[in-house]
């Protein structure tokens, strides 16, 4: 009978050396760096390194008073006896802000280059009343029964009704021309030419009424019951 040969015995520790992997495309040379991608910064580090220092973004005008309008809107007014002292606070500040400068420091005098000094004018509104000052209206005291009084009948004024065809009369002393006038025309029904007044001694006022040519005087005279 043969004897199978025996098999080397492999020391252990030893590896099987491994089959160098196929590579189709050509070989990269080694110690090159990879460059670095596009769009992607290389990250800095700073001194002893430390982690790079974010920038701070800038932020816009708007988005400013946007952020202070919202900060505005979330705060919370004090309530109660807080907010009441906060605002007596405050009032006290601003008037003692008003005492310090006072309310007309930077007002200028005007000056004046003329001697005289002319008031300036103020509105004056016309009078508005609410209700009446008196309840019952003040009638006119001069009426045709209250300016004429009585006639004259002495000699004097007959010889003014027959020669000058004028009527005298004793009429109220506030009463005018015009006024003797009309209320002779309304009471007897006469046309008066002219009017002549007088006051005598004793204070009376007598007033000399010449008629139009169409009356006669003694025929006036004697309607009214002078003759």
């Amino acid at each position: 009978m043969r004897k199978k040969p025996q098999q080397k015995k492999k020391p252990q520790g030893e590896k099987k050396p491994q089959a160098e992997k196929k590579s189709t495309g050509p070989k990269k040379p080694t110690g090159e760096k990879k460059p670095p991608a596009k769009g992607k910064e290389k990250s800095q580090t700073g001194p002893k390194g430390e982690p790079p220092a974010k920038k701070k973004k800038v932020s816009k005008p708007d988005e400013k008073d946007k952020s202070k309008e919202k900060g505005k809107k979330t705060k919370k007014l004090p309530k109660g006896k807080q907010a009441k002292l906060q605002l007596a606070k405050q009032k006290a500040l601003a008037i003692q802000k008003v005492i310090k400068k006072g309310k007309r420091s930077k007002i200028q005098k005007k000056v004046h280059y003329n001697v005289r000094f002319r008031r300036p004018r103020t509105k004056t509104l016309p009078r508005n009343p609410k209700y009446p000052r008196k309840s019952f209206p003040k009638k006119n005291p001069l009426h045709e029964y209250s300016i004429v009084q009585y006639p004259v009948t002495s000699e004097s004024a007959m010889q003014q009704i027959e020669n000058n065809s004028t009527l005298v009369f004793i009429v109220d002393r506030r009463a005018k021309k015009r006024q003797i006038k009309l209320s002779v025309e309304k009471l007897y029904q006469i046309k008066a030419a002219k009017v002549n007044t007088l006051i005598r001694p004793d204070g009376l006022k007598k007033a000399y009424v010449r008629l139009s040519p169409e009356y006669d005087a003694l025929e006036v005279a004697n309607k009214i019951g002078m003759i």
